[in-house]
């Protein structure tokens, strides 16, 4: 399965949400993932969550950083859970407003980190 992620952090609103993005359409199977287009995937899930919530989730370590990602709207393998909560746990370095995309393709076990505003 081909799926993205964008994580964005609002500081205003002391808020970090994600949206999960999958290509779902089966006529898309043999088109090669940089050949896909934003109109490919389809939102299956998204959720916000209180900033305060993931600062004390990684102060407690990745376990409960990756628990505290994991909701009945998100709930991505551990393999994707783990780079997403690193890349969460790097974007809390910044003082900035931050969106960034991370795309997972199981079928070649890659991630790219795509940023952006």
């Amino acid at each position: 399965m081909r799926q993205k992620f964008l994580i964005s952090r609002n500081l205003k609103r002391e808020e970090l949400s994600i949206m999960e993005y999958a290509v779902i359409d089966k006529d898309l199977k043999k088109v090669t993932s940089p050949n896909l287009r934003r109109d490919n995937f389809s939102l299956v899930g998204e959720e916000t969550y209180k900033s305060k919530a993931i600062i004390d989730s990684i102060a407690r370590g990745d376990a409960d950083l990756i628990g505290t990602l994991r909701t009945h709207n998100i709930f991505p393998i551990s393999t994707y859970a783990s780079i997403i909560a690193e890349k969460i746990r790097e974007i809390y370095t910044l003082s900035e407003d931050l969106t960034t995309e991370l795309f997972f393709d199981d079928r070649d076990l890659i991630s790219v980190e795509q940023k952006g505003d």
